[in-house]
């Protein structure tokens, strides 16, 4: 059996491809990154962020939710961002308002 091992590129946050906002703008990837990424992995169902109104219990209410708990593991996980107002995790989780 043949096993063929490609190295994928690692998704990089730079602001200057378009795919991600700046930190000051709220973090996150922008619906132009969203569609790259889900170019090169065909059926993935990323999304971008829930910012508006949304109603209780609905679809994109628990997208928020679940979202919100993932992000504060990652503020337990990492105390350095958790610290800085200015943090990528930070914003992105003002953005989401969490």
């Amino acid at each position: 059996m043949f096993l063929c091992l490609e190295k994928e590129t690692p998704i990089k946050t730079s602001v200057k491809s378009g795919n991600f906002r700046a930190t000051k703008k709220g973090a996150g990837m922008t619906a132009k990154g969203v569609k790259a990424y889900r170019a090169k992995n065909p059926g993935s169902k990323f999304k971008t962020a829930v910012t508006g109104k949304v109603k209780p219990g609905s679809a994109s209410a628990k997208r928020r939710k679940s979202f919100c708990a993932r992000s504060a593991g990652q503020m337990k996980k990492f105390p350095k961002a958790a610290a800085n107002p200015n943090s990528r995790l930070r914003q992105a989780r003002k953005r989401w308002k969490c």
